[in-house]
């Protein structure tokens, strides 16, 4: 199979878009994403692939089912402007493009070195607002995390709901959740990977994997402590066992944080609740 950076957009789907540009964004293992020019305005076009097994990394197909799951998920939530479908070696959506800074991002003036400055909690409320629009269409993200929070003056937008639970995926491009991004996975999360190889998407793991996120976001440091080059299963180990690392941050934004990342998930505020709690800082 050819390298990811040979797979340019299909020309059918180019031509669906009448597209007048496009840019590569992101080229990795499973998927490629760019960003498409049109008349109409910006679009994301994300193409799914499997990845061949070597000796590093296991074969996995699921990733050539992503985009058309994703698709699926948008449809359902009646999300304006996207589509999918298949092409060669897996499958592809359309979706609007969303303009603004990740989370990470945003907050990278407040982790500077001798930099004393607390991060905007309008700004938390903005990611924390997202999450719980979300759940409250009934359906949990799976794959809560700092790149997946965009921000722009029109508020945030979170995106990449390829992993997400909540309603019916057409059977052809549906596949097991088998965690995310180790850095956010709740201790549940992790604890059932490591057990069974699988684990189901929840709200409350988002809300653990949101404090997970504005806390590396806020410090440059992951919730819990591992070394860089820990395994995927070490890592998963780490946060079962915990503990998570101290949250400094003062005032309504550390309280929440350290609230968020209650190893029990009936510790934890709802999203809904996260939201209450930062509009009542500000």
């Amino acid at each position: 199979m050819a390298e990811a950076a040979s797979y340019e957009i299909p020309t059918s789907v180019l031509e669906t878009l009448v597209a007048s540009g496009r840019r590569l964004v992101l080229d990795r293992r499973g998927s490629t994403v760019w960003e498409v020019e049109t008349q109409q305005g910006r679009y994301a076009v994300k193409l799914g692939y499997p990845i061949k097994a070597t000796s590093e990394w296991e074969a996995q197909e699921w990733t050539a089912l992503a985009p058309a799951r994703e698709g699926a998920i948008l449809q359902q939530l009646d999300r304006a402007n996207v589509s999918y479908g298949e092409w060669e070696h897996g499958t592809w959506n359309i979706q609007p493009w969303h303009q603004g800074d990740s989370l990470y991002d945003l907050w990278h003036p407040h982790r500077a070195e001798g930099v004393s400055s607390e991060p905007d909690p309008g700004e938390a409320l903005s990611c924390a607002e997202a999450v719980a629009a979300l759940h409250a269409t009934g359906w949990a993200h799976g794959d809560v995390q700092p790149a997946h929070l965009i921000i722009s003056p029109e508020g945030t937008a979170l995106i990449d709901l390829a992993l997400a639970h909540g309603g019916d995926i057409p059977a052809a491009y549906d596949f097991s959740y088998r965690g995310c991004l180790v850095h956010y996975e709740s201790p549940e999360i992790s604890r059932s990977v490591l057990h069974t190889g699988t684990a189901t998407p929840t709200m409350e793991a988002d809300v653990y994997a949101l404090g997970a996120s504005l806390f590396i976001s806020a410090t440059g440091l992951r919730h819990v402590a591992y070394p860089n080059d820990a395994s995927r299963r070490d890592q998963r180990r780490a946060i079962v066992d915990g503990p998570h690392r101290p949250v400094t941050m003062p005032g309504v934004l550390g309280k929440l944080i350290e609230a968020m990342l209650s190893p029990d998930p009936a510790d934890r505020p709802t999203s809904a609740e996260a939201c209450k709690e930062l509009s009542s800082g500000r």
